[in-house]
């Protein structure tokens, strides 16, 4: 289990993550959640991320209370990314460790966090299953 102390963000996270512009629909988001299974999508604009849009943040627009008004249907699938979307997020850098991605995760219940580099781009997304694997493989070293 020591050598998981010395594990930083880079060893365990995907570097290929799949983003999403400031402009993509419901609609979209909608289609993209369940072709791709992830949990939320980093928002990307000039090759910056500017947001964090998330399963939750979705499903958010569908809640409906005496309160708040059941817009058409068509009109909130217009809605996008830059809508909904989480503009203060929680992320972490490559040279994160991963003691302290893993307890950023449970305080915040966070299933993945982006990777940001200098000048907020994007170096991958980090997620549980990352991090748990990255685990396995320290207990089987």
């Amino acid at each position: 289990m020591y050598k998981f102390l010395e594990q930083v963000t880079a060893d365990a996270m995907t570097r290929d993550a799949k983003t999403v512009s400031p402009g993509v629909t419901l609609r979209e988001l909608g289609d993209l959640f369940e072709k791709e299974d992830f949990n939320a999508f980093p928002v990307e604009e000039n090759s910056q991320v500017v947001g964090l849009v998330s399963k939750f943040d979705y499903l958010a627009n569908f809640v409906f209370t005496p309160s708040h008004m059941v817009p058409r249907y068509d009109d909130l699938m217009k809605r996008t990314a830059a809508d909904i979307m989480t503009p203060e997020f929680v992320y972490v850098r490559t040279e994160t460790k991963l003691t302290r991605v893993l307890q950023l995760m449970v305080d915040h219940r966070l299933r993945s966090l982006p990777v940001i580099e200098k000048g907020q781009r994007l170096a991958g997304i980090i997620s549980r299953e990352d991090v748990m694997r990255s685990l396995q493989r320290c207990a089987q070293a």
